[in-house]
Formats: C-alpha cells, sequence, structure tokens
C-alpha cells in the first residue's frame, strides 16, 4: 500500500512538471508569435511607405529586420509542440493558427489513400459505410530534370528521279549550341537576375550529374546576349521616345590585369505611370569604364525632354544653351536633397534638420495623393496646395543659413536645395514631372545586390553583356512580366520572326498575347 502511495505521488509530480513546461513552451510561443506580427506589421509599413522618414531608416533596418523575422519564425517553428521532445508538451499544449493560406488550385495534385480498417475497431463488425473523408494537402517539390529533345528529319529519295527531300532544319536558339531556350533562360536569370556566377551554376549542375563547365556556360551565354540584341535596341528605342527620363548610375568592380577598376552601370527609366501616361515602363542600361562626364551626353545624344536625376555634374552638358536638339530639362530629386537633412537629423538629433525633414515629408504626403493621376490635374494641384508648403520651406531655409556658419553641417545639407531651387521647384510648373528619382534608383537595386555575389564583372565587355541582360531583365519586370518565361519563349522564336514584327516579343506585346491566348485556352 504504501508502494502504490509512493507511486500516486511520483505520477502526480511529474504530471505537474509535465505541465509546468507546457505552460512554459504556451507562454513562449505566444510571446514569439506577438513579436512575430510585431515584425512582419513593421516590414509592411516599411515596404509601403516610400517617401516618408520610414522609408530612409527601412534602406538601412529592413534586411535586417527581415533577417530577424526569419531566425524568429524558425525558431518559433523548432519550439513549436507539435515538434517538442517532451511528449507532454506535445499533446497538452494547443497549436497555434496563423490564417495558413490554401495551396493553389492550379496546382498538379496526386491522391495518395491510406488503406481504411477492414473490421470496426469496437466490435469487429465488417459492415463498415463510407461516411466522408478527410483531406490533408502537402506541399511538394520534383527535383529539376533534364531531357534531351531529338529533333529527326527524315530524308525519302524519288524513285522516278532519285532527288533527295529532307525538311530543312528547325532554328536554335543560338548557333552550335546544343542547349533548349529553356535551359538558356535559366542560366541567364540565375546570373543575371538570381547573382549565380557561372562557376557555381556549373558545380550545380555537376551535382545533378550534368557536365557543363564554366567555359561553356560563358560561351552560351555570350550567345544569347547577341541573339537578343535586337530586343535591347528596341527597349533603347521605346525609351528614348519618352518626354521624361530617370537617370542613375552605380558602381560595378570590373577586373583588370589582375586589378579591379570601377565601372559604371548608367540607367535611363521611362516611367510614365505616375501622370496617368499609358506607355508601358521600360529601362535601358550602359556600362562605362569611368564615370565622366561624357558618358551621359553620348548615350542620351539626339534626346532631349526632361531629365530627372540626383546633382551629379556630368548631366550639367545636356542642359547647356545651345545643344542640338534642344537643351534638357534638368529636375532634381527631392529624395536625395532630403537624405542629407535625414542623416544629420537621425544621428545628431539637430533641431533645424528634424523640422526641415519634417516639412519635406508634409511635400512628399501631399504629392502621394495625386501620384496616378493625369499630369493636369497634378499640375493644379501642386500650385494651389502644394507650391505654398515649397515656397515656406525655401524662405525658411534661406533665413536659416543667414543665421549659420557656412560650415555647419545643416547649413551645407539646406543649400543643396538652396543652390539648386530652380531645378528643385522645377515640378511645380510641369505635371509631368516627378518629386523624386526614386524610380531609377528602384530599378539599381538588384545590381546592388548583386555585387556582394559576383564580386566583379570580368572585363568590359563582361559589364556591356550585363548591362544588355539587366536593359532586358529589369524591364520584364517592370511590366509584372516572369523573366524566366518570357526568355524562354522569345529564345525559341526570335529566330523564325521576321524583323518588322520583333516588337512583337517586348514584354508588354507579349504579356497581352499570353492573357489573350490563356483566356482562349480557358
Amino acid at each position: 500500500m504504501t508502494g502504490d502511495t509512493e507511486d500516486i505521488i511520483a505520477l502526480r509530480a511529474a504530471l505537474a512538471a509535465a505541465e509546468a513546461r507546457a505552460e512554459i513552451a504556451e507562454a513562449r510561443a505566444a510571446s514569439a508569435e506577438a513579436q512575430v506580427a510585431h515584425l512582419k506589421h513593421l516590414i509592411a509599413r516599411m515596404r509601403q511607405d516610400r517617401f516618408g522618414a520610414s522609408s530612409e531608416r527601412g534602406r538601412r533596418l529592413l534586411a535586417q529586420l527581415e533577417l530577424e523575422l526569419e531566425e524568429l519564425e524558425t525558431t518559433l517553428a523548432e519550439d513549436a509542440p507539435e515538434n517538442a521532445a517532451d511528449p507532454a508538451v506535445r499533446t497538452t499544449a494547443p497549436r497555434s493558427n496563423r490564417g495558413r493560406q490554401p495551396l493553389r488550385a492550379d496546382l498538379p495534385r496526386e491522391r495518395v489513400v491510406i488503406p481504411a480498417p477492414t473490421q470496426c475497431p469496437c466490435c469487429g463488425s465488417d459492415r463498415l459505410s463510407k461516411l466522408g473523408e478527410s483531406v490533408t494537402e502537402t506541399l511538394e517539390v520534383i527535383p529539376r530534370q533534364f531531357k534531351v529533345i531529338q529533333t529527326v528529319r527524315e530524308k525519302f529519295t524519288c524513285r522516278d528521279c532519285e532527288s533527295i527531300t529532307q525538311p530543312p532544319a528547325p532554328f536554335h536558339p543560338i548557333a552550335r549550341g546544343r542547349a533548349g531556350p529553356w535551359l538558356l533562360s535559366t542560366i541567364l536569370c540565375d546570373k543575371f537576375l538570381q547573382h549565380l556566377p557561372l562557376n557555381r551554376q556549373s558545380d550545380a549542375f555537376a551535382r545533378e550529374g550534368i557536365d557543363l563547365d564554366t567555359s561553356t556556360l560563358a560561351d552560351w551565354v555570350g550567345a544569347c546576349t547577341a541573339t537578343l540584341a535586337p530586343l535591347t535596341t528596341l527597349i533603347r528605342a521605346h525609351v528614348l521616345a519618352a518626354q521624361r527620363l530617370h537617370a542613375d548610375d552605380t558602381t560595378v568592380p570590373v577586373l583588370a590585369k589582375g586589378r579591379t577598376v570601377t565601372g559604371r552601370l548608367w540607367n535611363y527609366m521611362r516611367d510614365d505611370h505616375p501622370f496617368g501616361g499609358t506607355a508601358p515602363p521600360a529601362v535601358w542600361f550602359r556600362y562605362s569604364r569611368d564615370r565622366k562626364g561624357e558618358h551621359p551626353t553620348d548615350h542620351l545624344t539626339g534626346w532631349t525632354g526632361i531629365l530627372q536625376s540626383d546633382a551629379y555634374a556630368g548631366y550639367n552638358t545636356l542642359a547647356k544653351p545651345g545643344r542640338q536638339p534642344a537643351p534638357v530639362v534638368s529636375a532634381g530629386c527631392w529624395a536625395h536633397g532630403r537624405r542629407g537633412l535625414f542623416k544629420i537629423a537621425e544621428k545628431d538629433k539637430a533641431p533645424l534638420a528634424i523640422e526641415a525633414v519634417g516639412r519635406i515629408d508634409t511635400i512628399f504626403e501631399a504629392e502621394r495623393a495625386i501620384n496616378g493621376t493625369t499630369a493636369a490635374h497634378r499640375l493644379t494641384v501642386r500650385q494651389e496646395s502644394i507650391a505654398p508648403l515649397v515656397t515656406g520651406l525655401f524662405d525658411w531655409m534661406r533665413e536659416c543659413c543667414r543665421r549659420m556658419s557656412t560650415k555647419n553641417p545643416v547649413a551645407h545639407a539646406m543649400n543643396y536645395f538652396l543652390r539648386r531651387a530652380d531645378t528643385f521647384t522645377r515640378f511645380l510648373t510641369d505635371g509631368r514631372i516627378c518629386l523624386s528619382n526614386n524610380a531609377a534608383e528602384r530599378a539599381l537595386r538588384g545590381i546592388a545586390l548583386g555585387r556582394k555575389a559576383w564580386l566583379f564583372a570580368g572585363s568590359d565587355r563582361g559589364g556591356e553583356r550585363a548591362a544588355a541582360m539587366y536593359s532586358l531583365i529589369v524591364t520584364a519586370r517592370l511590366n509584372d512580366v516572369d523573366p524566366h518565361a518570357w526568355l524562354a519563349d522569345v529564345l525559341a522564336r526570335i529566330n523564325d520572326i521576321p524583323n518588322p514584327r520583333l516588337h512583337e516579343l517586348l514584354p508588354w506585346h507579349w504579356k497581352a498575347h499570353q492573357q489573350v491566348h490563356n483566356t482562349i485556352a480557358a
């Protein structure tokens, strides 16, 4: 009897300990889920705010927050009750519902039916009738598969005239290549979209049993660039047909005789959507060995219109009187000007810098309300509501600078605006002009990420090749087109399409064609 009592006490103690561990696990999970929800809310806000202080801060913190969220969710899954090592925790702690979305209906389904019992487990009767079923869906992946396509051209001989007949050889995406369009598109997207160098791609193919050395992949990439060159030319023509362009550049380390030099990738972007334009967006990239002002002058030879950019002096030649066919109209970027003040406000907590950022944010807030409307409506709202804010800001900055030393960092940041007042206020007289040059900066974002992966371009030709491929891939993404599918289809068809119809392969025409095709198929 004493032994039974001791067993009961021990069992009660073990049960209490298990319940305590379950409560701790439940509290930890609830705290982690709350933190996950908070981080997701912060990230969503930072992605949504394109102009305010959250956007500026997000450029430095968004990646760190996303990494923190990833680690927290991984830890939460590892510590989840259903994965716990303690059976008591697994059985007693409740499972949280995170609002899981159903899997896409168009994905193929493989039905696996668990054999049902043939007898009732309660009474042993074999008279069972199906009442229904419960279906649990699990997402699975099929490893990448390779296949060889054999194109057979049969030969026939005529018994009367003894002539030999054979169908003509089909066009291949690239000459002297044994690669299909989807494989070529995969290599191009991995290199220029996923920033995976060819040597790493070659290693990945080797692990899957396919021998493709780096030199073979490089040959295919070069051949694809030449094949797709006509589309790059069409994108250039479309971009330079715009009345307003965004321009920016970024550094590209280039390998040169055992050392690296700093090259440049320039981009010129057409985006008419902010003022209600219907022309599809596109971006044209160019490469140069340095950042001399002669490069944008050469790139935009023969073009005239409104150029939105930062205050880089290399663009000034374009705006000089006497330029043919006409001087370019320069428009300043308020985001660049705001950035200097924001850094001082954040680091030094300078009251004048904080107030300046607040005033500029008010202008951005007013602009956000008219984004996407017609140029005429934007101009009306700006003259009625925004012009007084801009005038007040510049008058206040001039008064502040009169009371500060020119060496004061706040005065220096304010003078960035005051010295270029004409370019910063030009948007008040033309509804097509945007308040910032963020569109061009966003187009360069992928290149900035790529620098961390591929370290440098192999040569100047490599930089030119990258510029051509980025023109295609980034333009596809701007038009909500999957670059992988688009490039595969283009490579399969481009050699069969006559030159007058090449424009049909541009991303926006291709997208419209695919939508019509899908509608007919449905």
